[in-house]
């Protein structure tokens, strides 16, 4: 497992500038194993655009920062092509997306057209333009943020685009003695100037293979498929998780496994990822969001009421 140390390498690179947030650095990385991206959505000034940053500076990747405005267009997304005129031929001029980690920051800022030229990206690792199809460097994540207040000017995204991030996470207020560490640690040098590059592109890629290997039981198949198809049949949901969810969980239990050293995934693995992998799937009805009701709340009534594989039959 020389690959999974290399992994746990870069949450301790990430530690040197996001102080007390484990947890969400490692969904990072398991989105970054499992080929998914991931939307960060938070009050402003918790430190998501510098977990992101740090995220690339430590995994030794190739990482760009777009803040997403109204007038961000989306040639400025997928790139453009213009005529050379040494050449006399025309030429494709690469996108933002040309990179291994895009920081999308405010994503719900741009326009819907230049949300949308994200989806292709995101869903196909490939971004086409005139008729051309180019093929983005693997690795390929996506870290959008976005602020869960202040919403005028803003564009809410989609359906379809929130079904294509894999995770929903939040980074939260740091406690006063982390956040009083926060600002010792800036009185001189910034951390970021810290962190290294604690693995290669070459160790994501073996890594990410590895994950795929990830051994899976058809009892956890059936639970992980009957957890997400339990979200459409709740009466409080309007619209529960789609088939892209069930994969989606599979993917990151498989991972959440390799980062605890495993070569296969338990139950518990699967019950780790749902709450960052399915709320943010699922549409409450009218009548649920009158009476106030809790993705989360709604999301322990389905578990409830599938057994997990070790019980089954008994």
């Amino acid at each position: 497992m020389i690959h999974n140390r290399k992994i746990q390498q870069i949450a301790d690179e990430v530690e040197k500038v996001i102080v007390g947030k484990r947890d969400v650095v490692t969904m990072l990385l398991i989105a970054l194993l499992s080929g998914g991206h991931v939307l960060v959505e938070d009050v402003p000034g918790t430190g998501k655009t510098t977990l992101a940053t740090a995220m690339g500076k430590s995994a030794g990747l190739m990482s760009r920062r777009a803040q997403f405005t109204p007038d961000v267009t989306a040639s400025d997304i997928t790139g453009f092509t213009m005529l050379n005129r040494e050449t006399d031929n025309f030429e494709y001029r690469p996108g933002m997306v040309m990179t291994n980690i895009l920081l999308a920051d405010e994503i719900n800022r741009a326009t819907p057209k230049t949300q949308s030229a994200l989806l292709e990206a995101m869903e196909e690792q490939t971004v086409t333009v005139d008729g051309v199809t180019h093929r983005i460097p693997s690795p390929f994540m996506v870290i959008a943020t976005q602020n869960e207040l202040g919403y005028v000017g803003t564009f809410p995204l989609p359906e379809a685009q929130l079904d294509r991030f894999m995770m929903k996470i939040s980074m939260g207020y740091p406690t006063v003695e982390q956040e009083i560490g926060i600002i010792a640690s800036r009185q001189k040098t910034d951390p970021l100037d810290n962190v290294i590059p604690s693995c290669t592109r070459e160790d994501i890629l073996t890594a990410k293979e590895d994950v795929k290997d990830t051994n899976i039981e058809p009892s956890v198949y059936r639970y992980i498929v009957e957890i997400v198809a339990g979200t459409r049949s709740h009466p409080a949901v309007e619209l529960g998780a789609s088939p892209r969810a069930s994969l989606a969980l599979m993917r990151a239990a498989q991972s959440y496994a390799f980062l605890n050293s495993r070569a296969y995934v338990v139950p518990e693995d699967v019950l780790r990822m749902t709450p960052f992998v399915l709320p943010h799937r699922i549409r409450l009805s009218q009548e649920a969001k009158i009476k106030h009701a809790d993705t989360m709340d709604i999301l322990r009534d389905v578990i409830k009421a599938v057994k997990p594989p070790f019980t089954r039959g008994k």
